[in-house]
């Protein structure tokens, strides 16, 4: 049996990883700016979080979610702690869009309406309900039977107000800053009339939260820049630390009944150790504040190099945009410099390296590309 080709491969083959770098079957050590689409939190194979994993295998990988498993418990006290969500509640499932698939869920069982307001470039994942990437801002066909979803562009209030007006709004959903659609950030004041705009009209206001959360901005939450809090957040990518694992962190205006969400492995015992890890390591070897630091001073120094269109970001979630395609430039980065870096679109780098990288570690990339650019 082959493989279904969807992916476009690098001739690579990456085999082993500690820290920042990741190392390929031939022994060559590469820099790792993008942590697979931003999973690596804490670094390839923290001791601690391998340690806490391999233990919790030899026990008990997986049960069903009709016995106790406390280490969700132990999840959910960890996860309020570290984000301040704490008068929240947690359901767990395994991936960033299941994790907004349920929160559309629970935001139409709790308001009876299906419309959604997304924005333009915005991705939520892949499944059919939830919200697709379009560069579109328009009212489109409904993507399934249960949602139709109004694109409106980005920071724009008026908008917004005018489509919630119609009273068929059930839930807006925005990531705290937008990954695939080139590290767009939503300006403060928006996010601020966003959420009194929800309030007002009792619609759902969920914080997409998968790429952009978990430290990543250097808050806990991107939003938190704006210092609101929406009615649903969702999480993944980083919460595992490379196992597949999302989460829905619920206000308490939600009152939970039996058979409302569903899932078969999400919280399962394994994920749910690896999860505790990372938020250990995170708390312990403060992680959040390094990646405020350590993206700070990455940023600055890049908007430095007059080749760069535009940098963007918060923390260690950057977009370098150029003014011509980066394909080319990416490769250089990987095969002469030995650098792993993303894309976003045609012309922007994405950076969304482990929250561990050091200021050397930053140096060391800044010195790469300015030889790649010279």
């Amino acid at each position: 049996m082959k493989l279904f080709d969807v992916y476009p491969l690098f001739d690579l083959e990456i085999v082993s990883g500690k820290g920042c770098y990741t190392y390929d079957s031939h022994g060559t050590e590469y820099l790792d700016l993008y942590g697979g689409h931003a999973v690596i939190s804490i670094g390839h194979s923290h001791p601690y979080y391998v340690n806490r994993i391999t233990e919790q295998a030899k026990k008990l990988v997986f049960y069903s979610n009709s016995v106790v498993n406390s280490l969700q418990q132990q999840l959910a006290d960890k996860l309020g702690a570290l984000s301040g969500y704490d008068d929240y509640s947690l359901f767990l499932i395994n991936s960033g869009a299941e994790a907004n698939e349920n929160a559309l869920k629970l935001a139409s069982f709790h308001t009876g309406k299906k419309k959604v307001i997304a924005f333009a470039h915005s991705f939520h994942g892949r499944t059919s309900a939830a919200v697709k990437v379009t560069d579109n801002p328009r009212i489109v066909a409904p993507i399934n039977d249960t949602f139709e979803v109004a694109f409106l562009p980005l920071n724009d209030m008026a908008r917004v107000e005018q489509e919630m007006a119609g009273g068929d709004v059930c839930a807006v959903i925005i990531e705290g800053i937008q990954g695939v659609g080139g590290i767009q950030i939503p300006e403060v004041q928006f996010l601020q009339e966003l959420r009194e705009a929800c309030s007002r009209h009792h619609v759902v206001l969920i914080l997409d939260e998968v790429q952009s959360g978990y430290g990543r901005t250097g808050k806990f939450f991107a939003h938190q820049y704006a210092g609101i809090r929406p009615d649903l957040i969702t999480v993944a990518k980083g919460m595992g630390n490379g196992f597949p694992i999302g989460g829905v962190l619920i206000s308490p205006q939600f009152t939970p009944v039996y058979g409302m969400l569903g899932t078969t492995f999400g919280g399962n015992h394994l994920a749910c150790a690896a999860a505790c890890a990372v938020l250990d390591v995170m708390r312990d070897e403060h992680l959040v504040d390094n990646a405020a630091r350590v993206g700070q001073y990455l940023i600055d120094r890049l908007r430095e190099i007059p080749q760069i269109k535009e940098v963007r970001g918060k923390g260690l979630m950057i977009g370098l945009e150029f003014d011509q395609p980066v394909k080319e430039l990416r490769n250089r980065l990987l095969f002469e410099q030995h650098v792993f870096t993303g894309a976003s679109g045609t012309h922007v780098i994405r950076l969304l390296p482990p929250l561990s990288l050091s200021q050397e570690q930053a140096d060391c990339f800044i010195g790469k590309l300015k030889t790649i650019l010279s």
